[in-house]
């Protein structure tokens, strides 16, 4: 087996450690995106969510102040990257939409004994 230089090692390290930062980068960078993609699409109607996301991860402006962000959090979070990571990842595939939809049907769904209460109320004691 051929023993490696220290000056090998030192090169290969450096390239090992550019690519597990780029990856990192990469998969922060796309769980934000999704997530803030998730937050705006609960207040206004998106029309291509595919599309926006798309435009969002080639804005050379975004990518560039994501990476800043993702840089900043590998060092000041380290360890703990990995569980924000899969927090993140986890909101990707969370339904906002049923959940939102189960709410307003709860919601609908008290309006009308409401109102026919108040309509009983109103036949029953006439003033």
């Amino acid at each position: 087996m051929k023993r490696l230089s220290d000056k090998d090692v030192e090169k290969y390290t450096k390239r090992y450690e550019t690519y597990v930062g780029s990856k990192t980068t990469d998969s922060l960078i796309d769980s934000l995106i999704v997530l803030a993609t998730k937050v705006v699409g609960m207040t206004v109607n998106i029309k291509d969510i595919d599309a926006y996301q798309k435009e969002l991860r080639n804005d050379y402006i975004i990518n560039n102040e994501l990476s800043n962000l993702a840089g900043n959090l590998a060092l000041k979070c380290g360890r703990f990257l990995a569980a924000a990571n899969a927090a993140l990842i986890t909101t990707k595939h969370i339904d906002f939409d049923g959940l939102l939809d189960k709410s307003d049907e709860v919601k609908l769904e008290e309006i009308p004994q409401q109102s026919s209460t108040t309509a009983e109320e109103l036949q029953t004691n006439p003033q």
